[in-house]
């Protein structure tokens, strides 16, 4: 049938013109705003309700819809095809100008080397960097002083603003800094954007430029509160405020760092931050620290705090044409690593670290935000993206009060046992406890009137914080006692409980249920569930089922430098926005600045690290490609809420559980290190699956099987090529048990990505639960012929991922998977061409 898409007429198959007056027109516009799709019944409701329809016969109105979704489409795409176009422009400027930067970077060099040739013999002059001008800072000379007053008068701090505009712009856009550029980060559209570190200069620095979706005074507001992305920021007070006659502002600034680990103090910074708009409109927010002014505000040291230096550092923001804005980020600082261990010093001197922690968290945050502007407001659990970030923030803000421990914020440090392995702190005052003393439903007001703290850190050896992690969150079972997570949950919910010890308690396992994550899948906020909890009839007041609000990143292991958290709390059923957190968790941290050798497919062996046999699979060679040797440290910290009385009991209690929980670890990461896969026979699946290479093995068969053609291109036979095939296969390839109510039990990357899902978490997702209702009723009806038949089409359609996205698939193939008998082992289905909605 042809069909117009134009508003006014439709071309029929007789050659007939069929056209609307504008009543009609507007009248099923009406309804295509309330159901784009109506069903045929419908239709001829709707024919009876609306007599200007009456003359129009069912079928036309079926093509009207049609076509206006038609339209509705391609509008669509001609936006998002638009959004895309001026988002490569806005690269392909930025890329230019980045290589107008290195070319001018290399004639820098070219002619550094012919001078240094020509004067090998005498001493090395001064000379003037004239390629430090810029794209930006082209046709605008600051006439800054060599030499300019360092009094902290207006016209003092003016004049050290001006210059560390001028240095911080010389870094951003220009080569007074050799910028290389970061391991593992390539610039593209959908990148967070070029990311480089510094190169042989003092102390650490690291630079980044991207494209965000936000408007530059929107940028500067949203970099300038570092306590809401900078999860290391303790506090940023700003003491004055000076308006420049240029229209800029200069601020004094006292900014405190928490120590990311228990074996390094903290550090501050007394800074000069200057905001100013240059004559491009661009705007700059800049900083450095303020050292040897005279005559003016100083900030002696701070006790417990080792000052640390900013060199000129900031931001850059220039609108882009079409909305939002170019942003420059250069993050430059001197962090005293002769205060640390000397095993530390490697997380102070590496500009990896630095580019992780400051510069890449400032670009993700604007990118995270200007995506929840263009989305809708509710994500999960009904929570807007900013209540989320909230918790998030709260969880991590609440890990490093407690690891940090500071005076003034009430924590004093008992006395050890006689081993000083791990700290105790307790905390009394008021505000950490705000929000404890709640009283619940069961009348039980809570009567805990003291925080403690048990902290640690341990050094790792060969094995990658990822990988750990990953474990960490997926096996809990592995490290945390039952009746000391029962303990917490309780003792923050309900007022007379008893110390855990005595009791047998035993979980049925745990459900991770997805919150929220990031775009870029490098932090998740989650639920878990731990589900069968057992008590003796005397503990009735003890929840019968435990709820933790979980905080996990760093499980990539491709992202150098980056550190692996996973910080939880216990939480009410309810999960109220303002729920009491006492936060408790891991800190992994890499020591070595070189990237790890390592492979995605580890998950796939992650089930049953601990059981490890003469009969399990022989270990990939991927476990053991790394022979050299990475270091990593490991901080845990556990809170407790408690009454003051039983304070030497529950101080007890804390030591010994952390000190089983590093023994467990240490365990655990002797099982995941690759000096110790390549010594063993390898790691087994779960109980009740076949191992990982026989089941890919299964699957690739009975596909050749059932259609004839190959579905892995392997480039051998061995188990370990097909697995890690399929793994890396592009389409979702997942399956699902022969139940009465199917349920995933295998899914490779992209399976785990469509569905946003892990693989521990995916055993409780039903197959139901993907499709829509058509979907379903179409599966069902298909079910038949895959069990007789082996196999089965499905047409193009949509599901549904575990966090409740809409997810396009172009087709389906479901085939029955063999066993080594001939028995239906599972049903797989690949879907083809996926992609979010």
């Amino acid at each position: 049938m042809a069909m117009s898409c134009k508003d006014g007429k439709q071309i029929l198959d007789n050659g007939k013109y069929v056209r609307y007056t504008p009543e009609q027109v507007e009248a099923l516009e009406r309804l295509y705003h309330e159901c784009p799709k109506p069903s045929s019944i419908r239709r001829q409701q709707l024919i009876r309700e609306c007599p200007i329809l009456s003359n129009i016969e069912p079928k036309q109105i079926k093509v009207w819809f049609q076509n206006r979704r038609c339209r509705e489409k391609q509008r669509k795409e001609a936006s998002r095809l638009q959004a895309v176009n001026r988002k490569l422009t806005a690269m392909n400027k930025l890329l230019m100008e980045e290589n107008d930067r290195l070319q001018k970077q290399v004639s820098h060099l070219v002619y550094e080397n012919g001078y240094f040739r020509q004067h090998t013999q005498s001493t090395t002059l001064a000379t003037k960097d004239t390629s430090c001008e810029s794209v930006v800072t082209s046709g605008q000379h600051h006439l800054t002083p060599q030499h300019p007053p360092r009094d902290a008068s207006p016209a003092g701090l003016l004049s050290i603003a001006e210059e560390t505009l001028a240095e911080f712009l010389s870094k951003a856009t220009g080569t007074a800094v050799e910028w290389v550029q970061m391991p593992g980060m390539k610039p593209g559209p959908d990148s967070i954007g070029i990311v480089a570190i510094s190169h042989g200069c003092t102390g650490v620095a690291a630079r980044a430029c991207g494209l965000v979706g936000l408007e530059p005074t929107r940028v500067a507001e949203i970099l300038k509160d570092r306590p809401s992305w900078f999860r290391d920021c303790r506090a940023v007070d700003v003491l004055n405020v000076l308006p420049t006659a240029n229209g800029g502002t200069i601020e004094l600034l006292y900014l405190q760092l928490y120590a990311p680990t228990t074996l390094a103090p903290a550090r501050d910074f007394w800074l000069l931050r200057y905001t100013s708009v240059l004559d491009d409109g661009s705007l700059v927010v800049c900083e450095r620290s303020l050292k040897n002014t005279q005559n003016g505000p100083a900030m002696p040291p701070v006790q417990h705090f080792v000052r640390a230096e900013m060199l000129p550092s900031g931001y850059l923001i220039r609108p882009c044409d079409g909305g939002g804005s170019i942003i420059h980020i250069v993050d430059h600082m001197d962090l005293e690593p002769w205060s640390v261990p000397e095993v530390l010093r490697p997380l102070y001197e590496s500009s990896t670290v630095l580019a992780q922690k400051t510069t890449m968290a400032a670009l993700r945050q604007l990118r995270q935000i200007a995506h929840e502007v263009s989305q809708s407001n509710a994500t999960g659990w009904g929570r807007r993206p900013a209540a989320l970030r909230v918790l998030s923030q709260r969880l991590s803000r609440g890990f490093n009060e407690a690891l940090n421990g500071f005076t003034d914020e009430g924590w004093s440090m008992m006395g050890n046992d006689g081993m000083d392995d791990v700290t105790i702190l307790v905390n009394s005052s008021p505000d950490k406890l705000m929000g404890l003393n709640l009283s619940f439903a069961n009348e039980f007001p809570a009567v805990s009137n003291a925080v403690l703290c048990a902290k640690a850190s341990m050094l790792l050896q060969n094995v990658p914080p990822a990988i750990l992690l990953r474990f960490l969150r997926e096996h809990r079972s592995e490290w945390a006692d039952n009746n000391i997570d029962a303990y917490s949950a309780a003792a923050v919910k309900v007022g007379p409980c008893s110390l855990a010890g005595s009791r047998v308690g035993s979980f049925g396992g745990q459900v991770i249920l997805p919150l929220a994550h990031t775009i870029e899948h490098d932090e998740f906020l989650e639920v878990i569930k731990l589900e069968g909890v057992g008590h003796s009839p005397e503990d009735a007041m003890m929840p019968r089922e435990m709820f933790l609000l979980q905080l996990c990143s760093g499980m990539d292991e491709n992202a150098v430098g980056s550190c692996a958290e996973l910080i939880f709390a216990p939480i009410d059923a309810s999960f109220a926005d303002d729920a009491p957190l006492l936060p408790s968790g891991f800190r992994i941290i890499p020591l070595d600045s070189g990237k790890e050798a390592s492979s995605p497919n580890r998950t796939l062996d992650l089930a049953s690290a601990l059981e490890i046999g003469p009969n399990g699979t022989k270990a990939s060679s991927d476990f053991s490609a790394n022979n050299g040797c990475t270091r990593s440290v490991m901080t845990i910290a556990f809170e407790f809420a408690f009454e003051s009385h039983m304070q030497e009991h529950v101080a007890s209690m804390a030591r010994q559980y952390v000190r089983s929980i590093i023994s467990s670890v240490q365990r655990v990461a002797l099982a995941l290190s690759p000096s110790h896969l390549s010594s063993h026979a390898g790691l087994r699946s779960p109980l009740g699956t076949p191992e990982a290479q026989t089941l890919a093995r299964w699957i690739s068969n009975s596909y050749r099987c059932y259609l004839g053609v190959e579905l892995l291109k392997a480039g051998g036979e061995g188990g370990e090529t097909l697995l890690k095939t399929l793994w890396h296969h592009s389409d979702a390839i997942m399956c699902c048990s022969l139940k009465a109510m199917p349920v995933f039990t295998f899914a490779n990357q992209a399976g785990l990505d469509m569905l946003e899902t892990t693989l521990v978490a995916l055993q409780d997702i039903s197959l139901e639960k993907i499709f829509d209702d058509h979907g379903r009723k179409t599966l069902f009806s298909e079910f038949p012929q895959i069990m007789q038949q082996g196999f089965t089409c499905l047409q193009g359609g949509i599901c549904v991922s575990s966090m409740g996205r809409p997810v396009s698939y172009e087709r389906a193939v479901a085939w029955k998977v063999l066993n080594e008998e001939e028995n239906a082992h599972c049903i797989c289905f690949m879907f083809v061409n996926w992609s979010f909605v």
